[in-house]
């Protein structure tokens, strides 16, 4: 049997939400290992002068726990 942990991050953009969908898993990559999933639980853009200028994600990742 797996342990599997989920952590909750924010993140943000300038690129579009799967950059910053990416940039989540990027950072959260740099500590934890077997990262297997994000799941996208919400999404929030800021306008600025009737223009997106960064898009928002609340992710939760998911990742099997070492059993050693």
């Amino acid at each position: 049997m797996a342990v599997v942990k989920v952590i909750e991050l924010l993140s943000e953009s300038a690129n579009g939400w799967e950059a910053a969908v990416q940039e989540a898993v990027t950072e959260a990559a740099k500590t934890i290992e077997n990262i297997k999933s994000v799941y996208v639980s919400n999404m929030q853009a800021i306008v600025e002068d009737n223009k997106v200028v960064n898009y928002r994600v609340n992710v939760k990742i998911s990742f099997v726990v070492d059993s050693k």
